[in-house]
């Protein structure tokens, strides 16, 4: 049977708070088919995986130099593992440019057919240009990407796409993302000393992209706000009425925010992959208003599962659904049980790495 092998340039379990990271951390801690793990060395480690640590000591980081790669210490590790008397399925999590130096180390090792190479991507946009595209596309064997918008974009941009596509929506754990019946979701609230009317959120890293500004002055344009945002990620020190910045808060604790929250603000202003705290909110039973962009109306099912705004720039458009909201007073969308589970993730991970080790 073939091994597999996953090249993470993040160390696994990650002491830092991430979307795929998350999603291995739950997947290696159940039935999993990774056999190797090639990453920096983390202070925890699963029992289920073998391990080969891509050091960054001074020599390395010399020898880096020397070799003009940056991950020239996870290719040594993953020269260590492969032989000729075994076929390996070799995973990879959006790291574009180690893919060409692996394809080299097979071809020096005579190793092509013995090893198949699978690229995981996790934005939505294609990322390479047309010519340096049907190079990569040819010395990996399968993309698997988070939606099949994002396929029909790679589709509509690249000439040619020489190897096999695949897609694999995120999950989240649903035994910790749910919606509260309303008195337990009423003593929640007044147990982490919320008000307010109605509870509005939003949750990114404080990055202009993520439309923090927009949410903020929307925010001065609700007339007669009786209403709360609280804003996780961000530590400003602005002074607004009714809004609370949480800063960071760990993610043991998100599924509260979440859960006591009626409306949830996705105002995104790039392309996102598939992004899991949209799917968070929506399984907690929030009322999500988002902009149309990348992988984000498929995630809300083209509008079936909430609101998306086409023209995310303009305040006008979002002040517009939030008042469409305030005059409906509920959330009108039903989330399908189970639709973004990590369980589903799980099982659809599983089928296209055990399709992956038939040669």
């Amino acid at each position: 049977m073939s091994k597999v092998i996953l090249i993470s340039q993040s160390e696994l379990p990650s002491s830092t708070i991430g979307s795929w990271t998350t999603l291995y951390k739950n997947y290696f801690e159940g039935n999993h088919c990774i056999d190797y793990l090639i990453c920096p060395e983390p202070n925890e480690k699963f029992d289920s995986v073998t391990y080969q640590f891509t050091s960054n000591s001074f020599i390395d980081k010399i020898a880096s130099k020397i070799y003009k790669k940056s991950h020239y210490m996870a290719l040594k590790s993953l020269k260590k593992i492969i032989s000729k008397d075994e076929n390996y399925v070799i995973q990879v999590v959006d790291n574009f440019k180690i893919v060409p130096d692996i394809a080299a180390l097979l071809k020096k090792m005579d190793l092509q057919i013995n090893c198949k190479i699978q690229f995981f991507y996790h934005s939505f946009p294609p990322f390479l240009d047309n010519v340096k595209g049907e190079k990569f596309f040819s010395e990996i064997d399968e993309m698997v990407l988070l939606t099949q918008d994002s396929y029909q974009a790679h589709l509509a941009f690249y000439s040619s796409l020489p190897c096999k596509f695949s897609v694999l929506p995120n999950g989240i754990d649903t035994n910790k993302f749910y919606p509260l019946e309303t008195a337990e979701k009423q003593k929640l609230k007044a147990s982490l000393g919320i008000t307010g009317d109605k509870v509005f959120l939003w949750c990114s890293q404080d990055r202009p992209k993520k439309g923090l500004d927009i949410v903020l002055k929307l925010w001065r344009k609700i007339p007669n706000n009786n209403n709360t945002l609280l804003v996780i990620g961000s530590d400003r020190k602005d002074i607004i009425p009714g809004v609370s910045f949480l800063g960071k808060i760990p993610n043991s604790d998100l599924p509260n925010y979440y859960q006591v929250s009626d409306v949830y603000l996705f105002p995104t202003l790039c392309q996102e992959g598939f992004p899991l705290s949209l799917t968070e909110a929506l399984n907690c039973g929030c009322y999500c208003i988002a902009s149309e962009l990348g992988g984000v109306s498929e995630v809300l099912q083209g509008g079936k599962l909430g609101k998306l705004i086409k023209n995310p720039h303009f305040i006008s458009e979002w002040e517009l659904a939030v008042q469409e909201f305030l005059i409906l007073s509920s959330n009108p969308y039903k989330l399908p049980k189970d639709l973004y589970s990590f369980e589903n993730w799980r099982t659809g991970m599983n089928q296209i790495t055990n399709e992956a080790k038939i040669f």
